[in-house]
């Protein structure tokens, strides 16, 4: 396993070593004892979720607030997507900034999101499966966003404006500078 430093402090791409031959591949997709070196990474993950998308399909910016605040593991199991991380520590150098990662099927890269952050993808090939653990449980009371096409955050979701396919709930969220701090 490699660890790639993201411009984001505790951000990090998460490398599991692949093994292929003529049948395929093997992968640990996880492994407890990774967590050692990566300090604040934790490894009390309590539930996992999976999408399938199409196509322009971009989900978030979401985060929870407060003591159910979540950190992810993030993968893909089939196609690609755009990986995004928001910083949203308030005493944090790089606040208010964003990575953009290419996660696929083939790469098998990861992404470790930590607490603090605000998560979405946008899905670049024809179709997509996304995987992430958690390490805190889902709580609606909790649940909060950015508007994924925010002005001040500018991100590049590599989607033509024609193709992007958002949730209603997505675009009703609010945008980046109107954030409960």
């Amino acid at each position: 396993m490699e660890i790639e430093n993201t411009k984001l402090g505790g951000c990090v791409v998460v490398k599991p070593k692949t093994f292929t031959d003529d049948r395929g591949y093997f992968m640990e997709t996880y492994r407890q004892s990774w967590t050692d070196s990566l300090g604040d990474f934790s490894s009390n993950f309590v539930q996992d979720n999976q999408s399938f998308s199409y196509y322009g399909t971009i989900r978030g910016l979401h985060f929870q607030t407060g003591k159910d605040a979540q950190a992810k593991l993030v993968r893909v199991i089939s196609g690609k997507i755009l990986d995004i991380a928001v910083d949203l520590r308030n005493n944090s150098p790089t606040y208010g900034q964003h990575v953009a990662i290419e996660l696929s099927a083939e790469n098998n890269r990861q992404l470790w999101i930590p607490k603090g952050f605000a998560h979405g993808f946008s899905v670049l090939s024809e179709t997509a499966e996304v995987s992430y653990k958690c390490d805190a449980y889902y709580n609606k009371e909790a649940e909060s966003g950015i508007h994924p096409l925010d002005e001040t955050l500018n991100i590049v979701w590599q989607i033509p404006k024609d193709k992007q396919r958002i949730s209603e709930k997505d675009m009703l969220l609010c945008a980046f500078n109107k954030l409960n701090k």
